[in-house]
């Protein structure tokens, strides 16, 4: 194995570790939530701007398009899921640290997200910030990575230096 090859396996395992670790965090943090933080309490003020309460989101970002059919839930996930797919294609052809992690973020957050619904037919929030009086949706673990990672690719495609031709064959 040359180093080339060496160098990509290690951004692969990067990315796949990003996902799993995104993807345990995830699911011990609702656990946690369920069984303990939030059962029989559905909100716990934390300080003046922040609050755990719980919330089960039936659509996808922060509420959007809401199924209240189990078949659209089912339709969700199931998208959810082509989406996962088509971005470990991308995460195993990046070349930069920081795309094949953002994409291990995303893909680990939509994992967790895809397990809630399947699960519970919803995905379960609890992370909720206000500003007087104002509150921003419920969200959650998987959905803090999601957001850090697209950020990430945003960010790397618009201050990323000009791509390099891979195969200089000027003589």
């Amino acid at each position: 194995m040359n180093d080339t090859q060496h160098d990509l396996k290690q951004l692969r395992v990067a990315g796949l570790a990003t996902a799993f670790a995104v993807l345990v965090l995830d699911q011990l943090s609702k656990w946690w939530m369920l069984t303990d933080i939030l059962s029989p309490p559905t909100l716990l003020k934390i300080t003046p701007f922040f609050n755990l309460v719980l919330t089960w989101n039936r659509g996808i970002s922060f509420g959007f398009f809401k199924a209240d059919s189990p078949w659209g839930t089912w339709l969700l996930a199931a998208v959810a899921g082509v989406i996962v797919i088509f971005l470990l294609r991308w995460m195993f052809k990046g070349e930069s640290r920081l795309s094949v992690v953002a994409l291990g973020l995303i893909v680990g957050g939509a994992i967790g997200n895809v397990i809630d619904r399947a699960r519970f037919g919803a995905v379960v929030d609890f992370l909720d910030f206000h500003l007087a009086g104002t509150h921003f949706p419920a969200f959650n673990v998987a959905d803090s990575a999601i957001t850090i990672g697209a950020a990430a690719l945003v960010l790397e495609a618009l201050f990323a230096g000009p791509e390099q031709p891979k195969n200089n064959t000027h003589e």
